[in-house]
């Protein structure tokens, strides 16, 4: 098998596993509940306003936009750095590549509640000020919050840059973040565009708050398992041989 297409499927997965962790990123428990009064606050409306007119949802979906935006920059900036980090120590990457995938299994125990790390307990906020109601400050409270709730995000973020660092390519490795970002980004948008339809979904989701977690332990741990085993090439091969038109893609 041609080794460029192997190289080009073992993204595939790879973006597909970012995507889902930025997904599950936003449905942690310290992020989903905070989201529609984050939203209100960004759009410079209430939490009823947003529920009721669609005039506050349009001020409040462009917002949501330029947060987007904000934490998207600090998120692909990440992918860049640990990418080239991963080149400046190709002649180890295998050590490399192993030490972030025990790491990573770590915090998916945690996460499934074998044991528990206490820093991964603690938020860290960072203020951005009283930017409520323009999208400069939408923008500036996405950088704030990129960097401030690391605590938070740091096990499921830092499994997505220990595959970012693993790719040796800053291509490929900002590309993992910008599928992280899509995934913890357009949840943002659309509760900012259908809040009032949402809403039930959204108190379901936080009533298995639980469940989320060991779905996100199970998640990271199981990149951590792939990237010590090799398994992501091995996935590569089987994702050609079942869907050959992914080799149109390359």
């Amino acid at each position: 098998m041609d080794a460029n297409l192997l190289l080009d499927a073992t993204l595939l997965p790879a973006l597909a596993i970012a995507m889902a962790a930025g997904l599950l990123s936003f449905l942690s428990p310290c992020v989903l509940p905070i989201v529609p009064p984050y939203l209100a606050y960004m759009g410079g409306v209430s939490v009823t306003e947003m529920d009721g007119t669609r005039a506050a949802r349009r001020k409040v979906t462009l917002a949501a936009l330029f947060f987007v935006l904000g934490l998207s920059t600090v998120f692909l900036l990440l992918g860049f750095a640990f990418s080239a980090m991963g080149r400046m120590f190709l002649q180890v990457q295998d050590w490399f590549v192993t030490g972030a995938g025990v790491v990573i299994m770590i915090f998916g125990l945690h996460f499934l509640g074998v044991f528990r790390i206490g820093f991964m307990d603690r938020e860290v906020r960072v203020e951005a000020g009283d930017r409520g109601g323009s999208a400069f400050g939408a923008f500036l409270l996405g950088l704030a919050f990129a960097f401030g709730w690391t605590p938070c995000l740091g096990p499921i973020l830092g499994a997505i840059l220990g595959l970012a660092a693993s790719e040796a390519d800053t291509m490929r490795g900002t590309a993992l973040l910008a599928s992280y970002a899509l995934g913890l980004g357009i949840p943002f948008l659309l509760v900012a565009a259908f809040f009032p339809r949402l809403k039930g979904a959204m108190g379901w989701m936080k009533r298995h708050m639980e469940r989320i977690e060991r779905i996100s332990g199970v998640l990271l741990w199981t990149v951590g398992l792939m990237m010590l085993t090799g398994q992501f090439s091995d996935f590569s091969y089987w994702l050609l041989e079942t869907f050959p038109a992914l080799a149109q893609l390359g």
